[in-house]
């Protein structure tokens, strides 16, 4: 059956989920900002570029409310999504300005597997592999864009619920990569050198990533094509900061739990991607094997703490009287 975007529908009052839990963030964030003003590099363009996003919000709220309907929908929610990609090297601001603590976090690694995984996983695998890993890399945002595609199309009752958890969780681990600058191999190591690396020297390096962002290139084929775009999209909005715990499998374990309980065919069409993009992190040296580990287990905390949160306080905001979300 067809659906007709432009057919309206009953006006929300007041703004969605997704659109609180950015406000809420950006507020948070904008305290920060004044807390830390005179340390941060350029905290004009900072609160600057939050007085943009607030105004964005308000054009697109009242161009909601001027043509309700699906589409305005959702691009109210689709901009909350797409701004994601501006939040997270924002936290970067914040975080090169306590030491890094990835000696910290290289050295337990070191302890508890007795050597650098995200070393040896390259050298140990065929090469050909390495495409296996990048594209699954590379599938991060194209498994968040299928997901909320899917649940526009066609579970659109669910729509604002499985947006906010998936925009919250992305928060909650914003929250935690402000406070806790770990980098990650792909730049520690740059730092210190693979020979102490792979020997099991660790020095801290303190506040080296306030002004050095340089990172190892990939491991694998490079001539391979998702290589290429992994490297490309790394060059272009990587920061040397979230490391651990891994979003990218935490946010990936939510998109499956969301993807099962909407389809179990969704699910297992994306299961080898995912299967790909938990390796991946380690493979191409984003994250320490103990990162991969949390994210997983953070993951199932993650969502029930941002599906307590839309249960609690949003349900009665998100939906008309006498709607209600069957997830």
């Amino acid at each position: 059956m067809a659906i007709n975007l432009f057919q309206r529908e009953q006006p929300q009052k007041g703004l969605f989920a997704v659109e609180k839990a950015g406000l809420l963030y950006g507020i948070i964030t904008t305290i920060l900002i004044l807390c830390l003003f005179s340390k941060l590099k350029d905290p004009l363009l900072m609160l600057g570029e939050r007085a943009g996003i607030l105004g964005m919000m308000i054009a697109l709220y009242f161009g909601y409310r001027a043509y309700p309907c699906r589409l305005t929908t959702f691009t109210r929610v689709g901009t909350q999504m797409g701004l994601l990609a501006y939040w997270y090297p924002d936290t970067y601001e914040f975080n090169r300005l306590f030491p890094n603590l990835d000696h910290l976090f290289s050295a337990a690694e070191q302890s508890i597997f007795h050597c650098q995984p995200s070393l040896i996983m390259n050298q140990i695998l065929p090469r050909w592999t390495s495409e296996f890993f990048n594209m699954g890399y590379f599938s991060y945002y194209p498994m968040i864009a299928l997901v909320v595609m899917f649940y526009f199309f066609f579970r659109y009752k669910q729509f604002k619920k499985i947006t906010f958890i998936i925009i919250c969780s992305f928060f909650i681990f914003y929250f935690i990569y402000i406070f806790l600058p770990v980098a990650g191999p792909q730049y520690y190591f740059q730092a210190i050198g693979l020979d102490q690396a792979a020997a099991g020297h660790f020095p801290n390096i303190g506040h080296y990533f306030y002004s050095h962002s340089e990172l190892l290139p990939s491991p694998g084929s490079s001539d391979g094509f998702f290589y290429h775009l992994v490297e490309n999209s790394q060059a272009a909005g990587e920061r040397p900061t979230a490391a651990f715990p891994s979003s990218h499998v935490g946010i990936s374990t939510i998109l499956m739990i969301i993807a099962f309980k909407g389809k179990k065919s969704l699910f297992f069409c994306m299961l080898p991607f995912y299967i790909f993009l938990c390796g991946a992190t380690v493979y191409i040296q984003a994250h320490y094997l103990i990162d991969a580990i949390a994210g997983f287990v953070s993951a199932f905390i993650i969502y029930g703490i941002s599906l307590w949160m839309y249960e609690r306080w949003f349900i009665p905001s998100d939906y008309c009287k006498g709607e209600k979300p069957t997830f």
